[in-house]
């Protein structure tokens, strides 16, 4: 698959440097084609900002299928970030079934929680229906509060490999082929990510910065998206996206006064060195 075609389905905020404002140019940067369908358009992303615009595009996500079906396009991946609502989601698994190729790969991040809670506008109804999303990702990539909420599984701060591995066969049951758990943290100073891949586990950890930014989470899973569609396996795909993702943030916390995202594009050439 030497140029491959990618599929993203999530909000756009024109400015924050989140959803597809990411996606499109770290998958891009990583020689793969970025073609989106966005559910939402907002002026910015809604973490900080006040009197945001926001223009609901549910409606217009069937059209955009229907058309591609009628021009023959066809995807060689589908990722999809956030999603604003059971609707969005049903939609989101006709386009899958319809212009996605046979052997087509799914990358789901189930975006609706962190830190133990739901975001807000979600209840437990709609984590029932992105379970039946999950269940037909070729990889996920959850954080431990969403793989909590999938599983049922009680949502823990301090924790050991065992609860770990309980989330990742859970999800499994579930219908998940290949899990990509975010934010395990094993010792006080260090994170990491935790995979599951074809009934293995491996654990990749990098330093743990404690100062958050809005965005990374878009950035890793773009990032991840796109040295998979260069025929990287899932382990090292999950450690080239936590590896820039770091760089990423460090590259903004030179710059206090930017609070809104993360600065990813000062370093999308390391991303890109990564992936030869």
């Amino acid at each position: 698959m030497s140029y491959p075609r990618v599929l993203t389905i999530q909000d756009i905020s024109c400015v924050g440097q989140c959803s597809l404002t990411a996606a499109l140019p770290v998958i891009s940067a990583c020689g793969v084609e970025a073609c989106p369908i966005p559910s939402a358009v907002l002026s910015t992303h809604t973490a900080g900002f006040k009197n945001f615009t926001f223009r609901d595009l549910t409606d217009d996500m069937p059209l955009i299928k229907e058309h591609w079906i009628r021009e023959g396009i066809k995807f060689d991946a589908i990722y999809t970030g956030y999603l604003g609502s059971a609707k969005q989601i049903s939609y989101v698994k006709d386009i899958m079934a319809s212009v996605v190729k046979d052997g087509g790969v799914a990358v789901i991040d189930p975006a609706m929680a962190d830190n133990g809670k739901l975001y807000l506008g979600f209840d437990m109804a709609f984590v029932e229906e992105m379970k039946k999303l999950c269940a037909l990702a070729d990889y996920l990539i959850p954080n431990i509060t969403e793989a909590s909420l999938l599983t049922g599984i009680e949502y823990k701060t301090e924790y050991d490999e065992k609860y770990i591995r309980s989330l990742l066969n859970a999800l499994t049951e579930m219908g998940c082929k290949n899990i990509i758990l975010t934010g395990v943290s094993y010792a006080a100073d260090t994170t990491g990510v935790v995979i599951y891949e074809n009934g293995n586990y491996s654990y990749y950890n990098h330093e743990k910065i404690e100062r958050g930014c809005h965005g990374t989470g878009d950035v890793y899973a773009s990032a991840f998206v796109g040295a998979l569609m260069r025929g990287k396996t899932a382990c090292d795909a999950a450690r080239i996206a936590a590896d820039y993702t770091l760089l990423c943030i460090k590259e903004t916390l030179e710059e206090p006064e930017h609070w809104y995202g993360v600065k990813f594009e000062p370093v999308l050439g390391k991303l890109i060195d990564a992936l030869k």
